[in-house]
């Protein structure tokens, strides 16, 4: 019998946007996924095989959240490093997701301690970077006690920030962006060791639309993963067949419930909008809609799902 991958299972949600950020964390939490991430964008793995990575590299059972990944069911997810970071002064930040892997073909056993983010707001308040690097920051300083005592600092496990951002502005879209430590010799020519100073990195991943530049490689299977347009039977057909992905013969039905759930979210942020521009621009419904650029076909949904709210 054909048995549900956990891929499936992650894919398989109900309904609002709590639970479709949820299963957002839950599929990037699966090794494939992530494999897939740090081959594409982590200098450490790039020559690597992507299961290679899945099976060897990637080590423990990090978290999703605060509650561990499918803790009741077996499978390939990966769940156990704590995501709370807690201090006295700074206060307790959790991360969405975060694990360990293992640097390939290194001569001693230096470890990697990797942050996963899934962004939906790109301009939250504040520059999103500055977040990661915070986030690098105290994914050092939380190494104390831990990886390392008192001035054993060449113990210091190099970490990542990793942001997915999911709705990015246009004149960011299908980007792979990173941000990291570098020396700048300003008298003379001095060369240290790379690893002594390069600790830290925040990579942002930017998804765009399938018509615009560079869509292709990880942006393209991100996309295709957390898309609300792409089918069903197309997510399947792309993941199985172009990223060697498992799929099952009961994904169909777990895809199109990420794919409805998908466009219940999309839907509601449309109908947000128009009341918000009714409310504060004094427009009509009608005249929101065009703003918007919402297609005549699709107005009377968006009226429908107006009378209901």
């Amino acid at each position: 019998m054909d048995e549900e991958t956990t891929i499936a299972q992650s894919l398989h949600v109900t309904d609002e946007s709590a639970r479709y950020d949820a299963a957002c964390k839950r599929l990037l939490s699966e090794k494939i996924i992530l494999a897939w991430i740090m081959k594409s964008c982590l200098e450490e793995y790039k020559d690597c095989d992507v299961h290679e990575i899945a099976e060897k590299y990637i080590e423990g059972q990090p978290q999703v959240s605060t509650v561990p990944v499918m803790p009741d069911e077996s499978g390939t997810v990966i769940s156990g490093m704590d995501t709370e970071d807690k201090s006295v002064h700074e206060g307790t930040i959790t991360y969405d997701i975060r694990f360990r892997a293992i640097v390939p073909r290194s001569k001693a056993r230096i470890t990697l301690i990797i942050n996963m983010e899934a962004q939906n707001d790109f301009y939250p308040g504040y520059p999103l970077i500055m977040r990661g690097i915070y986030y690098c920051c105290r994914m050092i300083s939380s190494q104390y006690g831990r990886e390392f005592t008192d001035s054993q600092y060449e113990k210091i496990k190099k970490v990542y920030s990793i942001w997915i951002c999911l709705n990015p502005p246009k004149n960011r879209e299908n980007t792979i962006t990173q941000y990291y430590v570098a020396a700048k010799p300003l008298v003379g020519n001095v060369v240290d060791p790379v690893q002594h100073y390069d600790l830290l990195s925040v990579i942002t991943l930017c998804l765009g639309s399938p018509d615009g530049e560079n869509y292709d490689g990880i942006l393209r299977m991100l996309d295709v993963l957390f898309s609300n347009e792409t089918s069903e039977a197309e997510k399947r057909q792309i993941l199985q067949n172009d990223y060697d992905i498992p799929m099952t013969q009961r994904m169909e039905k777990e895809v199109s419930d990420v794919c409805n759930l998908s466009k219940g979210v999309w839907e509601k942020g449309i109908v947000s909008s128009i009341k918000n521009m009714v409310k504060n621009l004094g427009i009509s419904v009608e005249q929101a809609m065009t703003v918007l650029e919402i297609p005549e076909a699709e107005r009377k949904r968006y009226m429908d799902l107006l009378r209901q709210t």
